[in-house]
């Protein structure tokens, strides 16, 4: 398999599962085991969008039990004979390979995956935010030879980038550091956040400047916590943010500053 490989670094490393969690996009070929119209290899992988049953397959790094995925859309690009191009959108930890094999069996032909390649990743897409190998060694030269952190910045991203795809509370600079040292965010640290956000679901706690301070989980919803004066809106289960990268604004239980 080719494609996009998010690399995570120092602090970074601290958002990797949310990259791990989120959906992927494929584009892939598929050799049919013998001829099939193109009408009908279309109309079956068609029948594989939405929610799907799938066993991993016997090569796999999880235990083989049967699992429901979604595949948000499959999308044909081209056929050839017995190959089939088709770009695809799914959950994470849906198996393409297990998909062909699938599709191989509905057709009555039999089929494997010949080829893959990720395009997407959570956030990060192959046209927009991918480099090679090639491309890194000579940014970073030019960097050392310059000292422009321009260079560097063309693939080394925000932490923030990964957290994209989460919804988002923002909070006030007095409730910052109290969320480093592992407290849950209350109604009156809270200055705005996003829609969308559902009791239980994983939530991004930013600074109003957009930094990452911590992931938490939700404990209201978006409509609840515009609602509420006091209470716990979300609980903490990372900091992001090192300590002291805001003034402490908070009191201790002992009532000392």
């Amino acid at each position: 398999m080719t494609g996009v490989l998010p690399i995570a670094l120092e602090e970074a490393t601290k958002t990797i599962h949310v990259l791990l969690e989120a959906g992927k996009e494929y584009v892939c070929v598929m050799r049919l085991h013998s001829n099939v119209p193109e009408d009908r290899v279309k109309e079956v992988l068609t029948e594989f969008q939405g929610k799907i049953y799938q066993r991993p397959p016997a090569r796999a790094s999880v235990k083989r039990r049967v699992r429901i995925r979604r595949v948000y859309y499959i999308d044909v690009l081209e056929v050839d004979g017995r190959d089939v191009l088709f770009r695809i959108g799914c959950q994470a930890g849906t198996y393409i390979r297990k998909i062909c094999h699938d599709v191989g069996e509905v057709l009555g032909c039999g089929a494997h995956m010949q080829e893959l390649r990720r395009t997407r990743s959570g956030p990060f897409t192959e046209d927009e935010n991918s480099v090679t190998l090639h491309d890194i060694v000579y940014l970073y030269s030019k960097w050392q030879e310059t000292g422009d952190l321009k260079y560097l910045r063309r693939f080394v991203l925000p932490m923030e980038k990964t957290l994209e795809i989460l919804p988002k509370i923002y909070i006030r600079d007095s409730a910052v550091d109290a969320i480093c040292h592992g407290a849950h965010l209350t109604a009156p640290g809270v200055v705005s956040l996003e829609t969308g956000i559902t009791n239980g679901c994983k939530v991004a706690i930013l600074t109003l400047k957009g930094e990452a301070v911590a992931l938490a989980r939700a404990t209201a919803s978006t409509k609840e916590i515009l609602n509420m004066s006091y209470g716990i809106v979300a609980r903490n289960e990372r900091v992001l943010m090192p300590r002291g990268t805001y003034p402490k604004m908070w009191r201790s239980k002992t009532g000392r500053s």
